[in-house]
């Protein structure tokens, strides 16, 4: 598989499997941060729960009431808040070199929906 680049409005999202270390990149509006392939595939999964983890949540809250939920693990930690269907989404990456980034609601709704859709994203590659 070649390398993958999916963006949007502030938002990017690539893979690369044929990079020696960082084989992911995360970006928003002003910033960008390559992360490996460990790292990529936690953020990818955490996304993913926390996303079905909003949506489930969506019948038990009252129109205005928002929520905060968050997921980590050894190497990232992942943060979404808002409204279920409308939520910011924040990391911070935990081991090694540091690094953090956040996108707004409208960007963050992109990106997760660009996850679902990108079967490369899957990581089918040994971690």
């Amino acid at each position: 598989m070649n390398r993958q680049i999916k963006s949007g409005n502030g938002w990017r999202l690539g893979w690369d499997p044929t990079a020696e270390k960082f084989c992911g990149l995360l970006s928003g509006e002003h910033w960008a941060i390559e992360l490996t392939a460990t790292e990529f595939s936690d953020f990818c999964r955490c996304v993913r729960q926390l996303s079905d983890t909003m949506r489930d949540m969506a019948s038990e809250l009252m129109d205005e009431e928002k929520l905060t939920c968050e997921q980590e693990t050894a190497t990232i930690w992942l943060e979404v808040e808002g409204f279920p269907a409308l939520y910011s989404l924040r990391f911070i990456l935990l081991s090694g070199r540091k690094g953090e980034g956040e996108w707004p609601p409208e960007a963050a709704v992109e990106l997760v929906k660009a996850l679902g859709e990108a079967p490369f994203f899957d990581l089918s590659v040994d971690l």
